[in-house]
């Protein structure tokens, strides 16, 4: 079975990192929903976070801060100040991203990715601490709905997850909202 361990463990991030540098799987807690992650750098990663979701295709990622999903952008300095309004709590945001910055597997049209940086210290920790782009997508099989209870993950992912942070059952959430930059305009792509 998955290892799980609790969120305010003093190893939860670091043993989140090991998994993370082995290619493997983790689930963790964020401010909407429990995510799966992986390295969003390693295409063996993303294709077995691919097959367990039972999907392909552009995922987002998660950033500690401003300047560090700044800094994985492609974009121009009248485009700064208009994204910095979306970065930060229940809000992704697609925007062009620097060559190499993630695996090509989980890029949209246009070299374009999803960033969001969750209003959740433990998030921002581990994302400071792996300082790699790590993929932030929730954890459920494709067409199914988000999974929010750690004992219903572990019974649905639990040989197919290599460790599970618990913090609990969340309150039900949609996810976040996401935008997407055009040109010099940012629009809703979904509620």
């Amino acid at each position: 079975m998955v290892k799980r361990i609790n969120i305010y463990n003093s190893e939860a991030i670091k043993s989140a990192i090991t998994i993370l540098n082995k290619g493997g799987i983790i689930a963790y807690p964020t401010d909407t929903l429990y995510g799966l992650g992986v390295d969003a750098t390693n295409d063996k990663a993303i294709d077995k976070a691919n097959r367990l979701k039972g999907r392909s295709g552009p995922m987002s990622v998660m950033a500690a801060n401003k300047n560090i999903a700044l800094d994985w952008m492609n974009i121009n300095n009248e485009q700064i100040e208009l994204v910095k309004q979306y970065l930060g709590g229940a809000q992704t945001l697609i925007v062009p991203v620097k060559p190499n910055a993630v695996s090509t597997r989980i890029l949209g049209e246009n070299n374009t990715l999803g960033i969001r940086i969750p209003d959740n210290s433990y998030c921002n920790e581990l994302s400071l601490q792996f300082s790699k782009p790590i993929v932030s997508t929730s954890v459920n099989r494709s067409g199914k709905t988000p999974m929010n209870d750690p004992n219903k993950i572990e019974l649905e992912f639990g040989s197919e997850i290599d460790l599970l942070i618990d913090s609990g059952t969340l309150t039900e959430s949609k996810g976040s909202t996401i935008y997407i930059l055009k040109d010099n305009n940012i629009t809703i792509l979904r509620k």
